[in-house]
């Protein structure tokens, strides 16, 4: 069954400028992403831009582009205002690939897409792995989610959950044994009707807390499947730090 990738990139970030732009071995990042989501097997894959430098240099390379608004509050946004562009079926699944995910295994974008094919009581798919040292399930830039016994999303948090009260009664030094904890990953996938009504519902009082817009899709009744996987994966790029990182992985697959 079908299915379509959206890249949403934007042109100004606080910490990388002109981050879609960033150069890895020759190829712009947001192309190199493209090339990854290609790998997937989508019926197609679309690059939502804001801005016309970045639209000129995807369309330039043979990619699928499309040019959105530049005052969107949230990638979700964007996508939703890509899906009417495309003219989707509300019933067609729809995967976001950051595009700052150059390194994402093509496998995995077709599995939660897959994954949300097979869940037709679910309007969004998404990814998580397990927590496994104290440190990361404490840090609230780790997001935390839990699941139903069908690995439906109950909840969502920044906050250290589920959590074994006994066992943090005498130690934080290290989880319990046996204990889970789900890193949730921020890959997902959507139905593209779903994606057309996620700008019309209002924030959740939740969601505002914990700066989580997938707190907005529960919060008004609807459910995520979620993907449990058994490692990280690969990073994504936040800093020149991060680029750096994955300049020098591609440096090595191109060598190796």
């Amino acid at each position: 069954m079908s299915f379509t990738v959206i890249i949403p990139a934007r042109l100004k970030s606080s910490r990388l400028p002109n981050k879609p732009l960033a150069d890895i071995e020759g190829e712009p990042m947001v192309v190199r992403t493209a090339q990854a989501a290609r790998e997937a097997g989508a019926e197609r894959v679309v690059v939502a831009v804001d801005d016309h430098s970045v639209y000129e240099v995807v369309k330039a390379k043979g990619i699928d582009v499309i040019l959105t608004q530049p005052d969107h509050p949230t990638g979700t946004d964007r996508l939703s205002e890509a899906v009417s562009q495309l003219g989707l079926d509300d019933q067609a699944v729809v995967v976001n690939l950051q595009g700052d995910e150059p390194l994402m295994p093509g496998h995995i974008v077709r599995e939660v897409a897959d994954l949300l094919l097979s869940r037709p009581d679910c309007a969004m798919a998404t990814a998580a792995h397990p927590i496994r040292d104290v440190e990361s399930f404490l840090n609230p830039n780790v997001v935390k989610v839990t699941l139903d016994k069908n690995n439906t999303a109950l909840t969502f948090s920044r906050a250290p959950i589920p959590w074994p009260r006994d066992h943090f009664r005498e130690t934080k030094a290290s989880l319990p044994d046996g204990f889970e904890a789900l890193h949730h990953l921020g890959l997902y996938a959507y139905r593209a009707g779903f994606l057309r009504r996620f700008p019309r519902l209002a924030q959740a009082p939740l969601e505002k807390l914990e700066s989580l817009e997938q707190l907005r899709a529960l919060y008004y009744g609807e459910r995520i499947a979620v993907m449990v996987l058994d490692e990280a994966l690969p990073p994504g790029v936040d800093t020149e730090a991060d680029l750096n990182h994955v300049r020098a992985l591609f440096r090595a697959r191109a060598q190796g």
